[in-house]
C-alpha cells in the first residue's frame, strides 16, 4: 500500500561538492528501507560535468553490492562513508556468524570504490585542449557549461516485480542551458526534475535532497508517509520537513551552522499553526500540491477510526465527486497553458491518482525523447512554470516562497522529528562562507518582501493562511531590517564612552520601569523556549552572538543591496556562488581559514570603535578623579557586552591560536596609531582647569 516516491538529488560544481560526497547521498538513497520498485533516484547535475556523470556510472555498479549489504544487516547509516567511519563495537548484537567477514569485504570493496573516484577526480584537474570525449571517442555534450543540449541517462533501470537484490531506479540528467536563456539556478533545476520525473516514474510524492545530505534513517519515507497516509488529515498535507542535521562541525560550533534555533524552536512551533516552511532540503512534497492544486475541502471525520488503506481512500474519493471535481474541473480548462503542450504529465488524472505511473504502453525510447523535450530551455516559456506551478521564480529564497504559496492555498505542512536523525550533511564552517550564506538568505528574504509576494497582503482575501502563519511569515521577510537598530545599539556605547554622555535614563523614572519589564519578558520567554525544545543554554548563546554578527555584516549589505535596487538609477548586484560542501581534510582546516571580503568590514569596525571607546572613557576617569569611576562601570557594560557578542567573529580574524596572520598585524598597527590620536587628544598627564569664561569677561578679563 506504500507510494511510490521520486527523490531528487541536485549538485552543480564538482569542486565545491565532491563527487564522493554525491555517491554517499545517492548510495544512501537506493539503500532506503523501502519497496525498490516505488524508489525512482534523480541526479540533476546543473553542471553538465562529465566528472559527475562517471562518478555516478561508477556509484551504480557499487550499488549492486551495497544496498543488498544494507538490506541484509540492517546497516545505520546507509552512506558508507559514514558507516564505516563510525567508532562502534560493529560485531555488538549481530547474531549472523558471516556479518564480519562480509562487513571487512564490503569496506575493502568500499575502498577500491573511492580510489576510482579519486581517480577520475585527479583526471579532471587535466582538462583535454579539445574538451572531454566519452568512452566510444564522442565528445562530451556538456564541454561547454553555459551552452549545451539537454542530456539524460538511465543508469539503473527500473526492474519488474519485488525481488530482494532489486535495485532502485537511477537517472542521470543535465537540463539544456543556453546563454540566452535564463536558468533561475536550483529552483529550474528542480522544476526540470519535476517535468522529467514525471514522464519516467510520475510519483504522487517527490522528496528533494542537496548532494551534500545523505540518508541518515533508513525508514525516514515510511515516517513521512504515515502522515501522507492518515485518513482524517493526510489529504490536506502538501509536504512534510525533516530537521536537517550537520557532520563536521568543531565542537563549539563557533559561527551556529547548526541553526538549533531554526530547527529546534522555531519550526517546531510553526508546526502547531499551519506547520513549518521549507527549508531548502530534506522535505517530501506531495506532486499535487507542488502541481498549483489546492487542497481537498476538509470533510467531517469519521467517529470511528478505521485502518487506512488504498481501498478506503478510493472509495471515499468516488464517494465524494461534487464540489471538489467541479473545482478540479475549473482549473484544467487552461491545462495546456498552466504545465505546457503534449507531455504525457500534465493529464489531470495522472496527477490525482495516488499510484502515480506511467502509461505501460509507451516505450522507454518515447519516454526518454519526452523527457529531453521537457527539460529544454524553450519548454517553460508562456506556461505557469515556476510562478503557479512547481518551485517558485523571482527571489533567492526560492523554498521559503514555495512553502508560503502552498500555505495561502490552503496546504499545510508536517514537522517530523524522528529519534534517529533523519537527514545528515555538511555545512560551511569557514566565516566568510557563513556569512555568503546568511547574506542570500537575507536578499532573497527581502526580495519576497518587496515583491507581489508580500505576506502582508497576498492571499489575503481568501483567508486560507492564518493569521499566526501570515505572521510569521511577514516575521521571516522583514527580519534583515532589525539589522539598523542593532547596528545603532553596537555603536552607541563607545559614542557614549567618547562623548562621556550616558545612554540609559536615570533609575527611578518610567522609562527605566519599561526597559527592565521588557528585558525580563524577553528573558523569560527565552527560558521558556529553551525548556520546551530542550536546546542547551550553550547552543542558544552561539545563535544569539551570530545573530549580531550577521545582522551588523550580510542583514546591513542585504538591506542596502533591496534598497538601491528599488531605485531605477541605481545599480546593486551580489553575485551569489555554491558553498562548498566538501568535508574537512583534517581537523576543521575551513575554520582557521581568512577570506576576506567586505562583509567582514562592518563588524570588525565596531570591535575598533567599541575598544577606542573603552580605551578612552579609562583614561579620562584616570585623568578626572574617583567620582567619575561609578558612571564608567556603566557605560563599560554595555560596550563590553557588544564585544561579547562579537567574540566568535574576533575569534575567527584571529586564526590559529600558534600564529598571527598578516591581517591582524595591519589591524593592530591600525589600532596602535588610532590609540595614539587618542591619547594625545585626551591629554592625561595635564591637569583640566578651568579658567575664565572669555564671552563674560571679555578677552582681556
Amino acid at each position: 500500500m506504500l507510494s511510490p516516491i521520486d527523490i531528487f538529488v541536485t549538485t552543480v560544481d564538482p569542486v565545491k561538492e565532491p563527487p564522493l560526497v554525491t555517491a554517499n547521498t545517492v548510495l544512501s538513497i537506493l539503500a532506503l528501507d523501502y519497496p525498490a520498485d516505488k524508489i525512482s533516484c534523480y541526479v540533476s547535475d546543473d553542471g553538465a560535468s562529465m566528472l559527475t556523470f562517471e562518478a555516478l556510472q561508477e556509484t551504480a555498479e557499487f550499488a549492486r553490492k551495497w544496498v543488498p549489504f544494507c538490506r541484509k544487516y540492517s546497516a545505520e547509516p546507509r552512506a558508507p562513508e559514514k558507516y564505516f567511519s563510525e567508532k562502534i563495537d560493529y560485531i555488538k548484537d549481530k547474531l549472523q556468524p558471516t556479518y564480519v567477514k562480509e562487513r571487512r569485504t564490503m569496506k575493502r570493496e568500499y575502498e577500491e570504490f573511492k580510489v576510482r573516484i579519486n581517480a577520475l577526480v585527479a583526471k579532471s584537474m587535466r582538462v583535454p585542449p579539445e574538451g572531454w570525449t566519452m568512452k566510444d571517442e564522442t565528445p562530451w555534450p556538456g564541454n561547454n557549461t553555459s551552452d549545451h543540449p539537454s542530456m539524460i541517462q538511465v543508469l539503473l533501470a527500473r526492474g519488474g516485480g519485488n525481488h530482494p537484490d532489486q535495485l532502485p531506479c537511477l537517472v542521470y540528467i543535465s537540463r539544456e542551458k543556453r546563454p540566452a536563456f535564463q536558468h533561475h539556478n536550483k529552483a529550474g533545476a528542480i522544476n526540470a526534475l519535476l517535468r522529467v520525473s514525471a514522464v519516467l516514474s510520475n510519483a504522487p510524492f517527490v522528496l528533494n535532497l542537496d548532494c551534500n545530505h545523505y540518508v541518515n534513517n533508513s525508514k525516514v519515507v515510511r515516517e513521512a508517509m504515515c502522515f501522507f497516509m492518515d485518513i482524517q488529515l493526510g489529504n490536506g498535507i502538501g509536504f512534510v520537513q525533516f530537521p536537517l542535521r550537520f557532520d563536521s562541525l568543531d565542537r563549539n560550533d563557533r559561527y551556529a551552522n547548526k541553526n538549533t534555533v531554526l530547527f529546534d524552536i522555531n519550526l517546531r512551533c510553526l508546526d502547531g499553526i499551519q506547520g513549518p516552511v521549507y527549508v531548502g532540503s530534506a522535505c517530501i512534497f506531495r506532486r499535487k500540491a507542488i502541481y498549483g492544486f489546492e487542497p481537498p475541502k476538509v470533510s467531517k471525520p469519521p467517529r470511528i477510526v478505521q485502518v487506512h488503506s488504498k481501498q478506503d481512500e478510493n472509495e471515499e474519493e468516488d464517494a465524494g465527486i461534487t464540489e471538489e471535481d467541479k473545482q478540479l474541473l475549473k482549473s484544467e480548462m487552461n491545462f495546456e497553458n498552466k504545465f505546457g503542450k503534449s507531455s504525457p504529465f500534465v493529464n489531470p488524472s495522472s496527477t490525482e491518482e495516488e499510484e502515480g505511473g506511467v502509461d505501460a504502453s509507451s516505450g522507454q525510447a518515447a519516454l526518454l525523447k519526452e523527457a529531453i523535450h521537457v527539460m529544454s530551455c524553450k519548454y517553460e516559456d508562456r506556461t505557469l512554470w515556476g510562478h503557479e506551478v512547481g518551485m517558485s521564480y523571482g527571489s533567492v529564497a526560492a523554498d521559503t516562497l514555495t512553502s508560503f504559496k502552498l500555505h495561502s492555498r490552503g496546504w499545510k505542512s508536517v514537522y517530523c522529528m524522528p529519534e534517529r536523525a533523519a537527514f545528515r550533511g555538511t555545512a560551511p564552517i569557514n566565516l566568510t562562507d557563513r556569512l555568503n550564506q546568511v547574506l542570500r538568505w537575507a536578499v532573497g528574504s527581502l526580495e519576497i518582501l518587496f515583491s507581489r509576494h508580500c505576506p502582508l497582503w497576498y492571499h489575503f482575501k481568501e483567508g486560507k493562511l492564518k493569521l499566526l502563519q501570515r505572521i510569521a511569515y511577514i516575521n521571516s521577510t522583514v527580519y534583515p531590517f532589525s539589522s539598523i537598530p542593532l547596528l545603532i545599539y553596537c555603536l552607541i556605547p563607545a559614542i557614549c564612552l567618547l562623548t562621556d554622555k550616558f545612554i540609559t535614563p536615570s533609575v527611578g523614572t518610567f522609562a527605566s520601569l519599561v526597559f527592565i519589564s521588557l528585558f525580563i519578558t524577553i528573558f523569560a520567554s527565552a527560558i521558556l523556549e529553551l525548556r520546551w525544545s530542550g536546546v542547551s543554554l550553550e547552543e542558544w548563546w552561539r545563535n544569539q552572538q551570530f545573530w549580531v554578527i550577521g545582522s551588523v555584516s550580510a542583514h546591513i549589505f542585504a538591506v542596502v543591496h533591496c534598497l538601491t535596487k528599488a531605485i531605477p538609477l541605481a545599480r546593486s548586484n551580489i553575485n551569489f556562488t555554491t558553498v562548498s560542501k566538501a568535508p574537512d581534510e583534517g581537523q576543521f582546516n575551513q575554520l582557521y581559514t581568512i577570506k576576506w571580503t567586505a562583509l567582514l568590514i562592518p563588524p570588525t569596525t565596531i570591535i575598533i570603535i567599541n575598544l577606542i571607546g573603552i580605551v578612552a572613557g579609562f583614561t579620562d576617569a584616570v585623568n578626572s578623579g574617583e567620582h567619575s569611576w561609578g558612571a564608567l562601570i556603566g557605560k563599560l557594560f554595555f560596550s563590553l557586552w557588544v564585544i561579547v557578542h562579537l567574540y566568535p567573529f574576533l575569534k575567527g580574524l584571529m586564526g590559529r591560536q600558534n600564529r598571527t596572520p598578516t591581517l591582524i598585524v595591519i589591524w593592530s598597527v591600525l589600532l596602535a596609531s588610532i590609540f595614539s590620536l587618542v591619547w594625545v587628544r585626551i591629554d592625561p598627564f595635564v591637569l583640566k582647569t578651568k579658567g575664565p569664561d572669555a564671552k563674560q569677561c571679555g578677552i582681556s578679563c
